[in-house]
């Protein structure tokens, strides 16, 4: 997952800290100066603003004091408690804070040695495909003293505000971090995928399974160095409201610990293994606390022994952290944030992806076939002209991991254009045989539609068949352009690839060879009426596809005498009036018998509708036991369908 990270603004963070100390004197970011300009474009913050160093802060600067701790943060004067939440998530990842506060130990304030101070920081983040290095100057924005944006309880400590600070420098100012998504920010961390669960909707505190459900998998990804982060929703009137049980809407709360704790004291504990789910959160405030089950000082942990309390490190005092139990956190949030480290290394005790990654962009042309933004398939006449790729499902079964994601916009917000896309993609099974572009929605079948949202990324995960799949992502109106960049995650390698090609190029050798004349779907779907082939009174069947010389095979359904075959494949044919052959096969160890077979002539009618068709031995009229389900459809313009 990790690379080698690029200096932003072709800024490089060593050597212009050396040129610094050899100059001695401390380093100011051109890029990001301490002037309004990089606090604000449209509400100034509440009260004149001095830009001080650490040191002229505190007279012991450190950027860590005493490790790095989620309890460090404290949010600012700035509507940014997403992206604290973030941080505190991040505080609990030891390899992820690694990597975003590289060279962490060289970049510490030694106090003996104050020669090799030059006021300057490196901070790196995961922006839209790649690890981009940040540098930043140590002047940060006061009133009266204070620092006024994110800080940590402990004065002399500036991690915290040194990586805001360098994430402002990506959005362009402080208040472009004003409002933003928890799982955006861990996102930026780790270059995870981040799956938006809606937890109102599913009602899942009404549903014992799928609340069950929720918990392994949300152990799973918390186990595994996933973070998580939820809210409550609220009206904008109700933005950061506590409510009567100590929760705040519209207030984004890190997740740092899923946990089935054990109930009981004593041997009795051990015995009895009785076990509930809990979670523990914290308000990036630093202060306001739930009040209910499981709270601080609630007699709920009465129920608990003395060891496993310990082990939870249960305190009571107002600092921002609590447990809650997993049904009231199902019921109380509307919203959580499950961002998942996705493993795609083979050398892993844990299940390992295989990745592939594509960069698109939304276009227009002056060709519509060459079109490239046709909004959401509500848009039949222009939904195709989205950008297509395909990708094959080689298991049985396999479950894929599919994530959209479009560039960050909050760098425009000075400019008034800082809002997302509203975006999202549909996922079609397609013919086996198929590598040029679709032009007919009517004749796929559309598996699995993600939803389509105004949010920096959409993620699904859906469990597909074996067969070959066109992914098409796509904007929700037509004719709007943007930028980005899909991810696929499969079991297996998927050959994912872009459809780039609308028909079968014209070669030098076509004049001879000839160039399709027609297109041709062919849809293979059940048969029924078969003859026993194996002794438990079933068959292994499989069909073949033939046309002009080249065929395609669908996979084997097991022991049945009805086999849904949904198989299709399509044919550039240059000579129409050849027939299409289905031979529909019996799978053997040792040798596969032949169960009969459909001959369809070229001029045969398109259908609408899957014909009947009795089987038939080779080159005869006679019938044999067993139908078989055919539709068919042609047309003479190659891009048509």
């Amino acid at each position: 997952m990790f690379s080698s990270a690029n200096p932003y603004k072709n800024q490089h963070y060593a050597e212009l800290k050396r040129n610094c100390i050899k100059d001695k004197i401390l380093f100011e970011d051109p890029e990001f100066p301490a002037t309004n300009a990089s606090l604000y474009f449209r509400k100034p913050p509440p009260g004149i603003v001095t830009w001080k160093r650490p040191r002229e802060i505190t007279s012991e600067p450190l950027l860590f004091v005493e490790g790095i701790s989620s309890h460090d943060l404290n949010q600012g004067v700035v509507g940014n408690c997403w992206f604290v939440a973030a941080c505190a998530c991040l505080a609990l990842k030891e390899n992820l804070w690694k990597k975003v506060i590289p060279d962490w130990k060289e970049q510490e304030n030694n106090l003996k040695h104050p020669e090799n101070y030059a006021g300057i920081f490196h901070f790196q983040f995961w922006v839209f495909g790649e690890w981009v290095d940040v540098v930043v100057d140590d002047r940060l924005p006061t009133i009266n003293g204070e620092l006024i944006y994110c800080h940590s309880k402990t004065k002399n400590e500036f991690w915290s505000a040194l990586l805001e600070k360098a994430y402002a420098k990506l959005a362009g100012c402080y208040e472009s971090l004003e409002g933003g998504n928890t799982g955006d920010a861990v996102v930026d961390f780790s270059g995870a995928v981040v799956e938006t669960l809606n937890l109102e909707a599913d009602a899942f505190y009404k549903d014992q399974k799928k609340q069950d459900q929720l918990f392994e998998d949300l152990l799973k990804v918390y186990d595994r160095g996933g973070i998580i982060s939820c809210s409550i929703k609220a009206q904008p009137h109700e933005i950061e409201a506590k409510m009567a049980n100590g929760l705040v809407k519209g207030h984004a709360y890190s997740v740092t610990a899923v946990k089935k704790v054990r109930l009981g004291h004593g041997l009795i504990a051990y015995f009895k293994n009785e076990t509930i789910p809990l979670i523990r959160m914290r308000n990036p405030w630093g202060k306001i606390e739930w009040k209910g089950a499981w709270s601080d000082s609630s007699e709920e942990w009465s129920k608990i022994g003395d060891m496993e309390r310990s082990n939870l490190g249960i305190t009571v005092k107002d600092d921002g952290e609590f447990w809650m139990s997993f049904t009231d956190w199902c019921k109380f949030f509307t919203e959580a944030d499950v961002c998942r480290l996705i493993n795609t290394s083979a050398i892993s005790l844990h299940k390992h992806w295989h990745e592939i990654v594509h960069f698109g962009s939304w276009a227009k042309n002056a060709d519509p076939l060459l079109n490239r933004c046709g909004g959401c398939a509500n848009h039949k006449q222009t939904f195709l002209q989205n950008p297509q790729y395909l990708f094959d499902i080689t298991k049985e079964t396999d479950e894929v991991l599919i994530s959209l994601q479009q560039k960050d916009m909050k760098v425009h917000r000075r400019e008034g254009r800082g809002e997302n896309l509203t975006i999202g993609f549909g996922v079609f099974k397609v013919e086996l045989n198929r590598k040029y572009r679709m032009h007919d929605i009517l004749t796929q079948q559309c598996v699995a539609t993600s939803t389509y949202i105004n949010a920096r990324a959409v993620f699904m995960r859906h469990t597909l068949s074996q067969g070959r799949y066109v992914i098409i992502p796509t904007t929700f109106k037509p004719q709007v352009l943007g930028d980005y960049m899909l991810r696929i995650f499969t079991d297996v390698d998927s050959g994912c690839r872009e459809l780039t090609e609308d028909k079968p190029r014209i070669k030098c050798w076509s004049s001879f060879l000839g160039y399709p004349q027609a297109v041709t779907h062919i849809y293979v779907h059940g048969a029924e009426g078969l003859q026993n082939q194996d002794r438990t009174g079933g068959a292994d069947p499989y069909v073949i596809i033939s046309c002009e010389g080249t065929s395609v095979q669908s996979t084997i359904k097991k022991d049945t005498l009805q086999p849904d075959f949904a198989t299709s494949a399509i044919f550039y044919r240059k000579k129409p009036r050849k027939p299409i052959t289905v031979e529909l096969w019996n799978s053997n160890a040792v040798k596969d018998e032949f169960m009969g077979q459909v001959v369809l002539s070229g001029s045969v009618q398109d259908t609408t509708n899957p014909q009947t068709l009795r089987l038939r031995k080779r080159g005869q009229t006679e019938e044999m036991p067993g139908i078989i389900g055919v539709r068919i459809i042609t047309s003479t313009q190659l891009t048509a369908i």
